[in-house]
């Protein structure tokens, strides 16, 4: 929007704007937010001056005064929100597997069929990683399972989760354990130890049978009812705590594939019949399996956007009916918009995840900036492996070449678009992502789906703060 320049009274801090169609989003580097009407924003932007009194009162602790700017207060709050800067790797990722017995259309993983060389990680390997993991600077740590499917090597599986807890009362550091699972290999004796190892659980659910049949298929059974039938035990047994250890409630992860457009209120409706509180409506990356069946299950970030805006307005109705239910990627964020703190969220961190926040080890023992980092090192591609976990320490880890590029090239004050962004408090860019779909690790932000695809997201939530009534809602998801 064009803004023609006045003589002004005060000068502008240094802001960002977004027009959203009827409203004017304001932005800064502190990571306050202001929504005004056309008229405002121009009055304020002549002016330098707030451009009515109930403005004035938000404007100023926020930033966006210059004669207001409290910067120990302002500094505090950016200190806290970045406080994983100076924390050190907190979530741990380690691949028991590449085995997998589904045959999923848009797998990311790299899974295969069958055992060979360099498949399942060995006992011996599990145990370095685990080490290497309490060895970070990071205050507490996530240790988090996959594969392929990791309960095709329960055995090693199950000894690491021992080890880890027996590590963790040792080193006295707080460990999270996680468990990432298809389902179809849980049992009753399976399913008791993880609970009793306080390890949560998660699962993929596509949506309705047919949906997530199609999308992750499994030979001669429904890979959904092996997913409900333990969404509802782990729910069952969450809800009904007992003694002597927690019990997390079963989360659950939607992949949007081009079969779900379309579908988003069917999608929700399933996870509020299973009484899930959370759905993640995670969009296809084109990576690994996805990039070649891209034609098959893919779509454009403007699909995607639309697919995301109509099932957040349906989510958000439900909510004002008394149905609790959240979704994901907009509660993530409103973390950071509204509550000022970090989620965890590596894919929307400045600079990202990988390295800083997170490490993935594959069954190898090799080590890799994070998972997608992993999955290219499996298809032939180092690019972003850091080392391998034997005589790995975390000065080598931060001096790696591969750490050093991600941090460089996902600091979004030298991505040349980012820099100027409304979006930019909050956004990450995914050097992965960047070098698979656009061959740089920087990438070209103009044409880049992934960028096309949070502006998608921002536009959604913040359309929907600037509805009061939507507003209430959304900011009962951070406890705000």
């Amino acid at each position: 929007m064009a803004v023609k320049t006045a003589k002004r009274t005060e000068q502008v801090p240094q802001v960002y704007w977004r027009d959203l169609g009827g409203r004017i989003l304001l932005t800064n580097d502190f990571g306050s937010h202001a929504l005004m009407t056309e008229a405002e924003f121009r009055r304020y932007i002549k002016t330098g001056a707030a451009p009515s009194p109930a403005l004035k009162e938000k404007l100023g602790p926020a930033g966006f005064l210059r004669e207001r700017l409290d910067m120990e207060a302002l500094v505090a709050g950016w200190r806290k929100r970045n406080a994983f800067l100076f924390a050190g790797p907190g979530l741990h990722i380690l691949v028991m597997t590449l085995r997998c017995n589904q045959g999923c259309l848009y797998c990311q993983s790299g899974a295969v069929k069958s055992s060979g060389p360099g498949t399942d990680m060995s006992w011996e390997t599990a145990r370095r990683c685990v080490d290497f993991a309490f060895a970070s600077p990071a205050p507490a740590i996530t240790i988090e399972f996959q594969g392929g499917e990791p309960l095709l090597n329960w055995g090693v599986l199950k000894k690491t989760v021992d080890y880890a807890r027996a590590l963790e009362k040792k080193k006295g550091k707080p460990l999270n354990l996680a468990l990432i699972s298809n389902f179809t290999l849980m049992d009753d004796k399976k399913a008791e130890f993880l609970l009793s190892r306080e390890c949560s659980i998660c699962t993929s659910l596509d949506g309705p049978a047919d949906l997530h049949d199609r999308n992750r298929p499994l030979t001669g059974a429904s890979s959904h009812a092996a997913a409900v039938k333990w969404l509802k035990y782990f729910k069952r047994r969450s809800d009904n705590q007992g003694p002597g250890y927690r019990i997390f409630k079963p989360g659950a992860l939607l992949t949007v594939s081009k079969g779900s457009l379309g579908r988003g209120r069917e999608i929700v409706d399933e996870y509020v019949r299973l009484g899930l509180e959370d759905i993640f409506l995670r969009p296809l990356a084109p990576i690994g399996y996805a990039k070649r069946a891209w034609d098959k299950i893919g779509y454009s970030p403007e699909e995607f956007s639309r697919f995301y805006s109509g099932t957040l307005d349906y989510i958000i109705s439900l909510n004002a009916r008394g149905t609790r239910i959240k979704e994901k990627t907009a509660s993530m964020f409103l973390e950071k918009i509204l509550a000022g703190r970090d989620p965890g969220f590596m894919d929307a961190r400045c600079p990202c995840g990988a390295a800083v926040g997170q490490v993935a080890y594959d069954p190898r023992g090799q080590v890799y900036t994070c998972d997608e980092g992993r999955m290219m090192g499996w298809e032939g591609d180092d690019m972003f492996r850091i080392g391998d976990v034997r005589g790995l320490d975390y000065g080598k880890l931060a001096a790696a070449p591969a750490s050093r590029a991600c941090c460089a090239s996902s600091n979004l004050e030298q991505q040349p678009m980012c820099s100027r962004c409304a979006y930019r408090p909050w956004c990450g860019v995914c050097p992965v992502y960047n070098y698979e779909a656009q061959h740089s690790l920087w990438g070209h932000m103009p044409s880049n789906g992934r960028c096309a695809v949070f502006m998608g997201i921002f536009d959604a939530i913040f359309r929907a703060l600037a509805a009061p009534k939507k507003a209430k809602i959304l900011a009962g998801w951070t406890g705000k």
